[in-house]
């Protein structure tokens, strides 16, 4: 049987055209089966102005959207007949086996603790987008999801992060990580400085200690941990350097016939240059700590962004990632 993916059809920037577009493409390439929530209508109407054929595509039709500007919690209150919401609880009654959604980060972490629930054991879920460096990518945990951490939180992002990476992407031994101010033990505010010594003191992941920020793109870990206001930061920090080097590159190469001659050399290379730099190959992020599978896509997700991270969920929900952080827990 197919996988079911649940995708919320009316969250981020380029809905619903881009993310149907994007399932379609899910669909044909993965194998996936589809369920769509949000306005029946105008899923069918927006379908029908792209051309694109949905017929196999189920649709869990509800009449409210989640939009930017409403409050996180509102998912679960006011908004319980939106798109995301419908979706969560869809998820929660076996109707898939992944729910996803580009849709208000806020209201994601809201509904997947208050919806879907926490793993037994897991004190708050966390933001986990995983980003290029110079060999491969690392994940980036808690990025946004939690302001304020304590050292067991901080803790338990190290852990789960470790197994998200083994189990979903492949990594063997993956390196953990604390984002600080300095590679000393002893750098840090207090936050820092506790989550230190319980990473250190755990023998089922490998903790190789605190990296500064300039470290991190030089492939110096595959699990960074930090508070949610600080990874924040530097998730937006990360993209924009990145945005703003491949602009200056591509000014050079095109600044005049010569430059432009050289480009033509070397376009393959820079194409496959730009490709493993950028962090839309990845989709989005991963809602670690949730009871069932919760996938946040990136808010300005085109199609095939859209079409990575339903590969991601699929990933997520097959190798039973759930059951394997709530054992790390408990042990």
């Amino acid at each position: 049987m197919a996988m079911r993916i649940i995708i919320d059809a009316f969250g981020g920037d380029h809905a619903p055209e881009e993310i149907l577009k994007g399932c379609r493409m899910a669909a044909d390439e993965l194998g996936v089966q589809i369920i769509l929530t949000g306005r029946e209508n105008e899923i069918q109407e927006a379908a029908k102005r792209l051309e694109l054929n949905i017929s196999d595509f189920e649709i869990i039709d509800c009449p409210d959207i989640v939009t930017m500007e409403d409050e996180a919690v509102d998912v679960a209150r006011r908004l319980k007949n939106s798109s995301m919401a419908v979706g969560m609880r869809a998820l929660v009654e076996g109707k898939g086996d992944a729910f996803a959604s580009a849709g208000n980060s806020g209201a994601m972490v809201a509904g997947a603790t208050l919806i879907v629930k926490r793993i037994k054991g897991v004190k708050r879920v966390g933001f986990a987008p995983l980003l290029p460096k110079s060999e491969g990518f690392f994940m980036l945990c808690d990025s946004g999801a939690n302001v304020e951490c304590t050292p067991p939180m901080l803790e338990q992002f190290g852990l789960m992060g470790s197994v998200y990476m083994k189990k979903v992407m492949g990594v063997e031994d993956p390196r953990v990580c604390l984002l600080n101010n300095g590679t000393e033990e002893h750098k840090g505010t207090e936050l820092y400085r506790e989550a230190y010594k319980l990473l250190s003191e755990r023998e089922d992941i490998r903790f190789v200690g605190n990296l500064e920020g300039r470290d991190i793109p030089h492939d110096g870990a595959e699990v960074v941990v930090c508070d949610g206001f600080t990874g924040n930061i530097f998730l937006k920090t990360y993209e924009g350097v990145a945005m703003a080097l491949m602009d200056k590159i591509k000014g050079v190469f095109t600044k005049n016939l010569v430059n432009k001659l050289a480009a033509s050399v070397v376009y393959n290379d820079m194409k496959a240059l730009k490709k493993s730099m950028d962090y839309n190959e990845y989709g989005g992020a991963p809602i670690l700590g949730c009871s069932k599978p919760v996938f946040k896509i990136h808010g300005s997700a085109k199609a095939k962004t859209v079409k990575s991270a339903i590969g991601l969920c699929m990933k997520y929900a097959e190798t039973n990632i759930v059951e394997e952080i709530a054992k790390a827990v408990q042990k």
